[in-house]
């Protein structure tokens, strides 16, 4: 998880000062992990922290303490006592107040750490955890340390190229754009193949040449081909296999990908590459419809995130770092 300050400002530019509930730390069973965020304002809320009973309490503290004029309060809340809840564990909870001016110099070497109370000087565990990220590149894990709150900055960097705008590319967009991590570029051949309202975190790229804009999609990218068009398919997967790709997927039908895998080994792809495409899309356990499709795409995509993740710690070692576990004041 991490502190993402473009939906923060977004979010304050439309409803005006808001309050940001973080889970700061756990004990024991919690229905969601540390980093874990909701906003709330006025009249409205997003995000969540899970639990039930648990948000609906906390909405309703933040709230209050965006109308008392604080700036932050800290709680530790025991679900199963207070609340009731069979989880058993515990859960703290910080609470902060934003406004658009607060917005200015929050993050540092994208992290976002600050002290929950007023401190004099940066404890020696925080600067430790600081510098580990500004000299190893080490991206710290959300934590509640000696009192100051350590949060990473949300960084878009899963690359998603969706290739149509029409049923299932919608669909899709709908099913995706939530997910957090995924910087989605959308094309299509036109402007108005697009519906008029888009994800403010989506990118729209129309292009009478589809199959040209893959050269600019990075070699990491995870590609989904679902055009209105079986010749265009062809081309884009052509190029997509013509140069590095984390993954792809086309929809259709086993007849449909047979033919294409002939015609790309004759444009001279090999048939292993040829068959990391996954081709029909989606799990066909789940039917045909535009959001059934999205829903299995959007699983086996997060699947094969994880995977790659798992496959970089392995060999570069796990990028986010944390000191040892401590108990937590509050």
């Amino acid at each position: 998880m991490s502190f993402d300050l473009t939906q923060l400002a977004d979010t304050i530019a439309r409803y005006g000062p808001l309050a940001r509930v973080v889970v700061a730390d756990t004990a024991g069973s919690t229905p969601r992990e540390v980093g874990a965020s909701m906003l709330v304002w006025r009249d409205g809320q997003s995000g969540t922290i899970g639990g039930g009973e648990l948000e609906y309490r906390a909405t309703i503290a933040a709230r209050s303490l965006l109308a008392s004029g604080e700036r932050a309060a800290l709680k530790r809340v025991p679900l199963g006592p207070d609340l009731g809840q069979c989880c058993g564990g515990a859960v703290t909870l910080l609470t902060e107040c934003f406004a658009a001016d607060d917005l200015a110099g929050l993050a540092r070497d994208h992290i976002v750490a600050r002290p929950v109370a007023p401190s004099d000087a940066t404890p020696l565990a925080v600067e430790r955890v600081l510098d580990q990220a500004r000299s190893k590149g080490l991206r710290p894990a959300p934590q509640l340390l000696h009192g100051w709150m350590i949060e990473p900055v949300s960084r878009p960097d899963t690359p998603v190229w969706i290739y149509g705008a029409g049923h299932v590319g919608r669909a899709l967009v709908d099913v995706l754009s939530p997910l957090p991590n995924l910087a989605i570029t959308w094309i299509d051949i036109a402007v108005d193949r697009f519906p008029a309202c888009v994800p403010a975190n989506v990118s729209t790229l129309p292009t009478p040449h589809p199959a040209r804009a893959v050269g600019l999609a990075p070699q990491n990218a995870h590609h989904l081909v679902l055009t209105y068009s079986h010749s265009l398919d062809l081309d884009l997967c052509h190029s997509i296999l013509s140069r590095p790709f984390a993954s792809a997927g086309l929809i259709g039908s086993a007849t449909k990908w047979a033919r294409f895998s002939k015609r790309l080994a004759g444009l001279g792809h090999d048939v292993v590459k040829i068959n990391s495409i996954r081709c029909p899309i989606g799990d066909p356990g789940l039917g045909k419809t535009p959001h059934a499709i999205a829903i299995g795409v959007a699983a086996a995509l997060l699947g094969s995130v994880a995977e790659n993740e798992k496959n970089n710690r392995g060999m570069h070692g796990d990028r986010g770092y944390a000191p040892p576990k401590r108990a937590v004041d509050t």
